[in-house]
């Protein structure tokens, strides 16, 4: 069988599992709980075998269970199109997290060019309201699914703009300095700002083919201070930097490139920016992304996303719900949706594995229980 999706995940020590093991298979998995039982956890757990720091955004460190503290592993067997692969991922006391694809030493993008995960987690409730930080690195997560370097460069830009940043703060003036560094974020930020502009392009597309119950999205890219245009391109970002040097020093930070561009959304039917539409239509709005990129990862790579759907279906009525879930089954994703109680998934019923998480004095039991 085809496609992507985790066969087996086993976590030592993480989080509030001490040891569990999922047999899995490409059905949506259903994951139903009281609050504090562990049901996040799991996601998280599959969401670190994509690069990056998971959908926590957590150190290593504290991703160990307590109190234990003696480091945490997670093991999954993941099919990947045509592939079988085993992953490990872990990290000891103190350390940073570590890699292994099957069997051999790896970087962490390595774990983009045969995985891709996506997710949508409560704390995206306030996407649209809060700072441009949190809509770019929720375009960049999409952008790294279409292209795993895309990480990459990011790192690059960011790295070479920390330097920049520690002369401007500290006065210094020497161009041959500023130059180099600026070479390297001209270079790495032309390619972030493709890598935004292809992902927003299908994700737009696969919105404007599908057939939804959830309300498409008009996106736009903008530059800093919502500005509609600034710099693009390797020669024009090289020369912003320089021409904003002087500002720059007396601000003591970069003011200009792609560190400051921002994701802007309208809800297309109403013509109203997602920031000013209510709480339910916002989060319409970011279930109808998430599936879109889906549909046009499915196209681009071969194979839908794993799909981490966090309390997603508390916030939905039961139409839309089923509505969800329908578009789920027919995307053909590895969707892992959590919930407090098995009636938020009914209308699943056989198309997905149905499993209950329970905290039994201090730890966390799995268990699959017919839908």
């Amino acid at each position: 069988m085809t496609g992507l999706y985790l066969r087996e995940l086993t976590l030592s020590h993480f989080r509030s599992h001490r040891r569990a093991v999922l047999s899995l298979d490409a059905r949506p998995i259903a994951i139903f709980g009281r609050n504090g039982a562990g049901k996040t956890n799991i996601l998280e757990a599959v969401s670190l075998m994509s690069p990056g720091r998971g959908l926590r955004g957590a150190s290593a460190e504290d991703m160990a269970r307590r109190p234990e503290s003696v480091g945490w592993k997670l093991t999954g067997v993941l099919q990947s199109l045509h592939q079988v692969h085993e992953v490990e991922t872990w990290a000891e006391p103190g350390g940073s997290r570590n890699v292994t694809i099957d069997g051999k030493t790896a970087a962490q993008v390595a774990l983009g060019r045969i995985s891709r995960v996506t997710w949508l987690v409560p704390v995206m409730d306030r996407l649209w309201l809060e700072g441009a930080d949190g809509r770019r690195k929720f375009l960049d997560r999409m952008a790294m699914s279409f292209e795993p370097g895309h990480g990459e460069a990011v790192l690059t830009y960011e790295k070479a703009m920390r330097d920049r940043n520690r002369l401007l703060k500290d006065g210094h003036r020497d161009a041959h300095w500023y130059g180099a560094l600026e070479a390297q974020m001209a270079r790495a930020g032309a390619a972030i700002q493709e890598n935004r502009r292809r992902t927003v392009a299908l994700i737009v597309g696969a919105q404007m083919s599908a057939q939804t119950a959830f309300p498409a999205a008009e996106l736009q890219l903008l530059h800093a201070e919502g500005a509609e245009t600034g710099p693009e391109g390797e020669a024009e970002l090289a020369g912003a930097y320089a021409e904003s040097r002087p500002r720059d020093l007396m601000a003591g930070r970069t003011l200009v490139g792609p560190h400051r561009a921002d994701l802007a959304a309208t809800y297309a039917e109403k013509a109203m920016p997602a920031r000013e539409c209510s709480t339910g239509e916002q989060k319409a709005l970011l279930v109808s992304l998430i599936l879109a990129h889906g549909r046009a990862l499915a196209q681009d790579f071969g194979a839908p996303p794993m799909l981490l759907l966090d309390e997603v279906s508390a916030h939905l009525d039961a139409d839309r719900r089923a509505a969800l879930y329908d578009e789920i089954v027919a995307l053909g994703a590895q969707a892992f949706l959590t919930g407090t109680g098995p009636e938020l998934f009914t209308e699943l019923g056989a198309r997905a594995m149905h499993i209950e998480v329970r905290d039994e004095a201090g730890q966390s039991l799995i268990q699959e229980v017919a839908p």
